[in-house]
């Protein structure tokens, strides 16, 4: 955990940095794909998917260590050799992997969520899930396990090959002439967010191209075919934490009401957005049919709403920063205090930007919450020790936070329209 922490420290400035440079350039082109409150939603879920992974927040039933412990036949040392192969293989795993949770429905609930922005930029990227509770695919890494390829070298890889493809999720780069043979580019990965019926479920490799056009899920991005991004069932939110179980609560109410027990068994195995015979026509749920005419979520935010939602995701990022700098030091249990703390915050003020006037609510619980940290402990977790006013700061934010929250519930969100869904 510390140690994947300590490489998110290294890893946030540089993708937050890029997504600026994204967003600058693309206000300098007049091409601007990235809105700021499209943004802080894909920033905000993955801070909620780094802060699962670094807590540990997963089971995983079949560990690598123990697979390559049974039934390697040599042992490889952690070499270049050893740490090619396990990019290689990882990247074969990461293909089916993702091939699967597109296919099978209770797999889409947890990959949902990373193509649930109707814009595509490199803030996108970043959204990741918090419902991938449980890794079902490491027998996808057989191949690695046989080589005696080592679990540390696994381990250290896995992180880099996911950084890897945070840059081709962008609208600015073009086709890239021999490169779109060998790699995933920005071009092929259009391809894969659209929702156009030419390119649904297609292209699912993550660095290289050739598995898509091994396995026939190879698709060119078309000329006369403009790319329309999102999901074909809009998540109609900005909260990450509820897209994360949209798909889920609609399985979970779906297998309930089938009247079939066949039907109950099977929804969670058959083609994502199978549902039993009839229901949608006796349980309709909004969906896309004409993707070049649609109404974007959320469009229509006054720019004080925007800009606080902007200083609400910088604040968490600090806090998270902090959270990953001082693992070892605020230990267990607290360190599953302060995550249980980063996902109110993300939750309330993600409910605001949903222009939800339970928003005040959560505001409400998160200073409660604050109060009780420092009232049980003393200190913010040893923020003290860094700032000696620590404990004032984090009131007085949460005490603003609140403050703010009911000004755009009784003032700003009436002077402009609800969110814009999807119809």
């Amino acid at each position: 955990m510390e140690e994947y922490g300590k490489i998110l420290i290294i890893a946030m400035p540089i993708f937050l940095t890029l997504i600026i440079i994204e967003k600058i350039y693309g206000i300098y082109t007049k091409n601007d794909t990235a809105p700021l409150i499209d943004s802080v939603s894909s920033i905000s879920s993955g801070i909620t998917n780094s802060v699962k992974d670094v807590l540990g927040l997963s089971i995983t039933f079949l560990s690598y260590e123990w697979l390559v412990s049974k039934i390697a036949l040599q042992h490889l040392e952690a070499n270049v050799l050893s740490y090619f192969i396990a990019f290689f293989v990882i990247d074969f795993y990461g293909y089916w992997s993702h091939r699967l949770a597109h296919q099978i429905n209770f797999l889409w609930n947890k990959h949902a969520i990373h193509h649930s922005s109707e814009e595509f930029n490199l803030s996108c990227a970043l959204r990741q899930p918090i419902a991938s509770l449980v890794n079902l695919f490491t027998f996808l890494l057989i191949p690695a396990a046989l080589l005696g390829v080592p679990a540390s070298v696994i381990a250290i890889t896995l992180p880099i090959h996911l950084f890897l493809q945070f840059w081709y999720h962008t609208k600015h780069i073009k086709k890239m002439g021999f490169v779109e043979h060998i790699l995933v580019t920005p071009s092929h990965h259009r391809v894969h967010h659209a929702i156009n019926p030419e390119y649904l479920d297609k292209n699912h490799s993550q660095i290289f191209i050739f598995w898509d056009k091994l396995f026939g899920t190879f698709q060119e991005e078309l000329d006369d075919v403009p790319p329309v991004f999102g999901i074909t069932r809009p998540a109609n939110t900005w909260n990450p934490i509820k897209i994360n179980f949209q798909h889920l609560t609609l399985l979970i109410k779906d297998a309930w009401r089938a009247p079939k027990w066949k039907d109950k068994f099977t929804i969670w195995f058959k083609p994502t957005g199978w549902r039993p015979e009839n229901f949608e026509e006796k349980y309709p749920v909004n969906k896309i049919e004409n993707v070049f005419n649609f109404e974007k979520y959320g469009t229509q935010n006054s720019k004080r709403l925007i800009y606080w939602s902007v200083i609400q995701v910088l604040i968490t990022l600090l806090f998270v920063s902090f959270l990953f700098d001082n693992i070892a030091k605020i230990g267990l249990p607290n360190i599953f205090v302060y995550g249980f703390f980063i996902f109110i915050t993300i939750y309330s003020y993600s409910e605001l930007m949903d222009k939800n006037r339970f928003a005040v609510l959560w505001e409400i619980l998160r200073l409660g919450i604050v109060i009780c940290i420092i009232s049980y402990y003393g200190d913010w977790f040893g923020l003290n020790n860094v700032i000696p006013i620590g404990n004032y700061i984090i009131f007085t934010y949460s005490i603003l936070s609140i403050i703010a929250t009911v000004y755009f519930v009784r003032y700003d969100f009436k002077n402009q329209p609800k969110p814009i869904y999807n119809s």
